[in-house]
């Protein structure tokens, strides 16, 4: 198996519902992403495929749905209702399934890959992606 990776950057804002420390508070970050994908062989050029179809396809979807927005948990009833009925209602948010923590993040994007990328080639899979969210900390999820 050969793998590439991209990256991309992003800045977006979270919280992390019933966390006991500061995290709890609303606060964002310039989150780095990247995304590796693996294949059992090249094409006819010698790659996997070409970084510009990640950048075209991932990285318009993390702009489009992630980029300057606020990820929160569907159970934050709180930030659900300012977002969604709220104050908040006009600005870009985006809801998860569970709690917007790095980890859940790269569970997120990974276990979302496919339909973010509208591949129909079975062979090429993402296999893991990597949530910084800070220099100094990251969560990895790999298949």
């Amino acid at each position: 198996m050969t793998t590439i990776t991209r990256r991309f950057r992003i800045d977006a804002g979270h919280r992390v519902y019933g966390h006991e420390g500061k995290c709890a508070a609303l606060h964002g970050h310039s989150f780095l992403i990247e995304v590796t994908v693996t294949a059992p062989d090249l094409d006819k050029l010698g790659r996997i495929v070409d970084f510009s179809v990640l950048k075209d396809r991932f990285g318009s979807w993390l702009e489009k749905e992630w980029d300057h927005g606020f990820l929160y948990w569907a159970a934050d009833t709180e930030l659900y209702l300012i977002f969604n009925e709220g104050p908040l209602s006009k600005y870009k948010s985006f809801k998860l399934p569970y709690n917007p923590t790095a980890e859940n993040l790269s569970r997120y994007l990974l276990e979302h890959s496919e339909d973010i990328l509208g591949w129909t080639n079975r062979e090429l899979r993402v296999s893991k992606v990597v949530v910084w969210e800070t220099e100094n900390c990251r969560a990895e999820s790999s298949l």
